[in-house]
């Protein structure tokens, strides 16, 4: 007992070192306040708020694998008349709707692709102004696809017409590119690569939508950040099935259907099936943003080494976002049963997403979910699987080259790496490329990131200059 005593106290004292080692580490951090704000608004925010308003009116709605050219043509002959320049000078290239115009460099070492969709998801429910109307009210545009993401196609287009007027030729070759089928994972982009492909075009740099500057990013984390997207999730959707022979309700037999499904439900919901771990990219994320947290946050921010095991237990209360960023996630969205109250179902189904993490990717995950969904006698289905995509080098030059891009454009302006938890079209580019970023440069504060894929969708639009000087100088500043 002696000795399991002094060993107590030996493991005792060394936590207590190790905790004193973080404190004083953490202290030794200077403190800092992302104080970034966008400009006030002037002539120059309201005239792009026009232009962004006209889009945003062109209805561009996509649905799952109907291709409607026609109401993409439109927004097409608006974008021709909003920056007639770009028509004029560049090569325009429509692949059944999907856009690329390319812009001949001096040089075709090391070409830039500026990309964002044109397409936007249905609009649904009562708003407060009418999702088509680009109302320019209370100091922002609204409407469907103003954030999500018309602002940035806008931005790029803007930057390319400003930059054709004052005589510019870039050093580097440009490409803007934009598909229509975005919102439901269709065949536009691969199409626009494709097309690349077949042209010999590698791209030094794809800059998409997905990340942006966020407003507080992590609870606790006051202020707007630069989040740059640097790899995102792998993703399907799953149904699960119970079959059954039916019957009448009035003689219940136990495990029915929906029964089996509710009991899987809640097995996954309380004993999670997935591994929480802290990929290189999220661990650099936090400690960017270590300087800018509350001091219980900065400490466990800081000290990673010491108190990582327990962010990834805690994460969960702190943020859902920062929790998805640690593992494999399902989400239970869809359900069905009988036709009546009163009939037992022969079959009932459940429908859930999924977004798979890099170190228990697509395969991993789906056999673990199937083998937690056969416990409870259940089928599964897969449908439109995508794994996890490639990382961008968050040390190599071209991050280093949009990092000092936005510094250069928004001057106190913190960045971080980000994992994209959604799915975008920039992973089709990794098939030529091994440089991509997702970061839109507006602000998303609360508002914004409710109104994607929800209601009352808006953007404050003092925060488009900066949106078209970032692209500028993204263009200005290749060598």
């Amino acid at each position: 007992m002696k000795y399991i005593g002094m060993i107590l106290l030996a493991l005792i004292g060394i936590l207590l070192l190790l905790v004193l080692i973080a404190l004083i580490r953490t202290l030794l951090i200077p403190s800092k306040v992302s104080e970034y704000k966008a400009p006030e608004n002037n002539d120059r925010s309201l005239a792009y708020a026009k232009k962004l308003s006209e889009m945003i009116q062109c209805d561009t709605t996509s649905h799952d694998s109907v291709y409607d050219y026609e109401r993409f043509a439109k927004f097409h002959a608006l974008l021709k008349k909003l920056f007639p320049l770009v028509h004029e000078h560049l090569e325009k290239t429509d692949i059944d709707g999907n856009l690329l115009f390319y812009w001949k460099g001096k040089k075709h070492d090391r070409p830039i692709v500026l990309m964002s969709h044109q397409d936007v998801v249905p609009a649904e429910g009562e708003w407060i102004h009418e999702p088509f109307s680009g109302d320019i009210a209370d100091g922002k545009v609204w409407g469907r696809g103003a954030s999500d993401t018309k602002c940035s196609v806008f931005g790029f287009f803007e930057a390319v017409e400003e930059l054709l007027k004052e005589g510019v030729t870039p050093e580097q070759d440009i490409y803007l590119s934009s598909s229509c089928t975005e919102e439901w994972a269709g065949d536009g982009c691969p199409k626009i690569v494709a097309e690349l492909k077949r042209r010999g075009v590698k791209p030094w740099l794809v800059c998409d939508e997905g990340g942006g500057i966020i407003t507080e990013p992590v609870g606790g984390i006051p202020g707007n950040f630069a989040m740059v997207g640097v790899f995102e999730k792998g993703k399907a959707d799953v149904r699960f099935i119970a079959k059954s022979n039916g019957g009448h309700a009035s003689a219940p037999k136990r495990n029915s259907p929906i029964a089996r499904l509710a009991a899987f439900v809640n097995s996954v919901e309380t004993h999670d099936p997935f591994t929480k771990k802290m990929a290189p990219e999220v661990r650099s994320m936090f400690e960017q943003l270590a300087p800018y947290a509350s001091f219980p946050l900065k400490l466990v921010f800081t000290n990673l080494w010491l108190f990582g095991p327990l962010l990834n237990k805690a994460m969960p209360a702190i943020s859902a976002q920062g929790a998805a960023m640690l593992k494999t996630t399902i989400a239970f969205t869809m359900q069905s049963g009988s036709d009546a109250y009163n009939v037992m179902p022969q079959e009932a189904t459940l429908g859930a997403n999924m977004r798979f993490i890099p170190h228990q990717g697509m395969k991993e995950s789906l056999d673990i979910i199937r083998e937690r969904a056969r416990k409870y006698d259940l089928e599964t289905e897969v449908l439109h699987p995508v794994d996890v995509s490639k990382a961008t080098d968050i040390h190599g030059d071209a991050f280093a080259y949009v990092t000092e891009r936005i510094r250069e454009t928004f001057p106190g302006l913190p960045v971080s790496p980000y994992v994209m938890t959604g799915a975008t079209d920039a992973r089709f580019y990794q098939d030529i490329t091994d440089n991509i970023v997702r970061f839109a440069p507006v602000i998303y504060g609360p508002e914004q990131m409710a109104g994607m894929h929800g209601l009352n969708e808006n953007i404050e639009y003092n925060c488009l200059p900066g949106c078209v000087d970032f692209y500028k100088n993204m263009i200005l500043r290749a060598k």
